[in-house]
């Protein structure tokens, strides 16, 4: 009776552990929301790091939970690329040194976000990412509505370690990346306030097989993400400066740009009020940078 009674102790104890992980990861998986909402980007900065080693911590005691991959996923993108990112640019002209370790962390966060958005993606398909691997566009075939959150954030992680890395032996796994985010806009382009067409601006400029006429196929990009995000987010703006106007040595269309970012107010937004921030702070900087960017 006694063991039974020991034994009843210790299972119900470890249920109640995996309900208390339960709980904690489903409280955390609601935290990007609340930080998207902060006004305070350095306290985001400073805050995130810790929420995500919480969350890979309960992954591995419940590596299924599909909020907490997602949010993984979205979370080690947005840091590197709101966080370690500008802070490597901005040391740029002062330590060449620290901004390529900066820049080095950053890869290596959206390779940590692009593989949990994989195993999210596998979930309902174990065999995904050799899928993606083999046919990427006949994989990505596949996908419903219900997969975008996971097949952007997945993209735009993989996106940004190819752009970042300046790593040539990434160069074939481009198919990947873009199958992904074509599918995105394909099934909802809406997701996230417009955010894959935001990313698309930058992409339509780079890609390495050109769809038509890459500044039209950019501004069609842009024109749809001001749509979607009622022209109260930042981010499109400065997107189109950074990408289309500086290789089009359109610097009266930059400024343009940049100053109807910086106008936004970001209380409007309240559920992007931190990109708007960050992205406010990135149009000052690229004004401050206009010389540079525009030699006479």
């Amino acid at each position: 009776m006694k063991r039974l009674v020991v034994l009843c102790l210790l299972l119900s104890g470890c249920s109640i552990r995996k309900m208390a992980l339960k709980s904690m990861g489903g409280a955390l998986s609601n935290a990007s929301d609340e930080y998207a909402r902060d006004e305070d980007p350095e306290l985001v900065k400073g805050a995130l790091p810790f929420s995500l080693k919480v969350m890979e911590t309960i992954l591995r005691e419940n590596p299924r939970d599909a909020g907490l991959l997602l949010n993984v996923t979205k979370g080690f993108t947005q840091y590197g690329f709101g966080f370690l990112l500008p802070d490597a640019e901005e040391l740029d002209d002062k330590d060449k040194v620290a901004a390529k370790a900066l820049r080095d962390r950053a890869v290596h966060m959206f390779i940590r976000a692009r593989g949990y958005g994989l195993r999210g993606l596998a979930l309902k398909r174990p065999t995904f990412a050799a899928e993606l691997v083999a046919d990427p566009k006949k994989a990505v075939a596949g996908l419903t509505k219900a997969d975008v959150p996971f097949a952007f954030w997945t993209g735009a992680a993989w996106a940004s370690a190819l752009a970042t890395s300046r790593d040539f032996r990434m160069l074939p796994q481009i198919p990947q990346m873009e199958a992904l985010l074509e599918r995105v806009g394909q099934l909802d382009d809406t997701y996230n306030g417009g955010a894959v067409d935001t990313l698309m601006i930058t992409y339509e400029m780079v890609r390495l097989k050109a769809v038509g006429d890459r500044v039209t196929q950019a501004k069609a990009h842009f024109d749809r993400a001001v749509a979607l995000t009622g022209g109260k987010q930042a981010g499109p703006y400065v997107t189109y400066a950074e990408s289309v106007s500086t290789v089009q040595k359109n610097r009266a269309e930059f400024e343009k740009m940049l100053q109807t970012a910086l106008k936004i107010d970001p209380a409007e937004d309240p559920d992007n009020r931190l990109a708007n921030v960050i992205m406010q702070r990135r149009a000052r900087w690229l004004l401050g940078r206009a010389d540079k960017l525009f030699p006479k």
